[in-house]
């Protein structure tokens, strides 16, 4: 697969709101930069995940705009916009931001290794 696969499915699997069906696609090592914190390893990152599904109910995640930025054989840098929608405290709700995703070769497969989502500038 290429990293352009790897982040497709990734995009296509959150919203399956299991974890478990996104780890083959990030490193053991990663860190993620969200609104709320860095997350330093598979379990901290889980944990991030999951603390924001049990805010947002039936969201839906996409990503728009992609730009790859950086591409070599080892690693790979995507740009873009994200948005979700889905229920927050049972009332409609929505959301957008910027996004960078590193993806690096290890072992044959590409995995992410940094994620970084924040809002956009005011």
């Amino acid at each position: 697969m290429t990293p352009q696969d790897v982040l497709s499915l990734y995009e296509q699997r959150i919203n399956l709101h299991r974890f478990d069906e996104l780890t083959d696609f990030i490193s053991p090592d990663a860190v993620f930069w969200f609104s709320d914190g860095s997350h330093h390893g598979v379990v901290a990152i889980r944990q991030a995940f999951e603390k924001t599904w049990s805010k947002i109910q039936d969201e839906h995640y996409w990503l728009e705009d992609r730009a790859w930025i950086a591409q070599s054989d080892l690693a790979s840098t995507c740009i873009y916009t994200f948005r979700w929608t889905g229920l927050w405290d049972g009332k409609p709700a929505k959301g957008q931001g910027r996004g960078t995703t590193t993806l690096g070769k290890q072992d044959g497969a590409w995995r992410i290794v940094h994620e970084h989502l924040s809002h956009f500038p005011k």
